[in-house]
């Protein structure tokens, strides 16, 4: 009884609507677990890098000096570097024409700032639409399974005489594998989905207040007022 009642017994004897479920649910839970690591090193590495780019930019450095170094040795991983690259590039290319109005210096450099912190929110955000995906839909689709396996389950008992607990037992059973796949590919999904929702907002949120107190410095810089470096502007 113990041997007919495993798992893969279970699973290997299940009708092949049944399997195609199962497989699908094992296919998302691998493919979530693969963004839920990929995704939580990217952040890591971001977080980090925002936060040695900030101790640079405050440390009084020149600000053509740190547009220079972080032009010529990039770093992909950090979105704050990439919002001060932005930025300073549109405000040194706009102060260098002829007749154009500090305000006019200051919203283009703010523009191109906007631009890319927009790029960088939206390259953290990239797949967690597919770890929410997983984790709203395969409760329901491994509920369909469980559906579909009783549903046979009972259509072959309507064709015996005499039904016992040993031979409805495999079948609701086979069926609710499908129910317990789906939630182990959706709990992990919501979690990760929940906290990496949250790392993105704190990012979002680094990156906007990096570009407000940059925007601050170059616009001293660009009325006149403004020391070239960051830590005494």
């Amino acid at each position: 009884m113990g041997e007919q009642l495993s798992v893969w017994e279970l699973i290997a004897d299940a009708s092949l609507l049944v399997q195609l479920v199962m497989l699908s649910l094992v296919l998302a839970s691998v493919i979530s677990w693969a963004v839920i690591f990929q995704r939580s090193a990217l952040y890591n590495r971001t977080a980090k890098a925002a936060k040695r780019f900030e101790a640079r930019f405050w440390s009084g450095m020149d600000l053509n000096q740190l547009f220079r170094e972080s032009n010529s040795s990039p770093n992909n991983d950090c979105g704050m570097e990439d919002i001060f690259r932005s930025g300073f590039k549109e405000f040194t290319r706009l102060r260098q024409q002829t007749g154009v109005d500090p305000d006019a210096v200051m919203e283009g450099a703010q523009r191109a700032m906007r631009v890319a912190g927009s790029r960088q929110v939206e390259k953290l955000e990239s797949n967690l639409s597919f770890l929410a995906t997983v984790g709203s839909t395969s409760p329901y689709i491994g509920l369909f399974g469980t559906v579909w396996g009783i549903m046979n389950s009972f259509r072959g008992l309507a064709q015996m005489q005499q039904a016992t607990i040993a031979t409805v037992a495999p079948g609701i059973s086979e069926a609710l594998i499908a129910t317990a796949m789906g939630l182990f590919a959706a709990i992990p999904a919501v979690i990760a989905y929940n906290r990496f929702n949250a790392r993105v907002d704190r990012l979002s949120n680094a990156y906007q207040t990096f570009a407000e107190e940059f925007s601050s410095i170059l616009h001293r810089r660009a009325h006149g007022s403004g020391n070239h470096s960051a830590g005494a502007a």
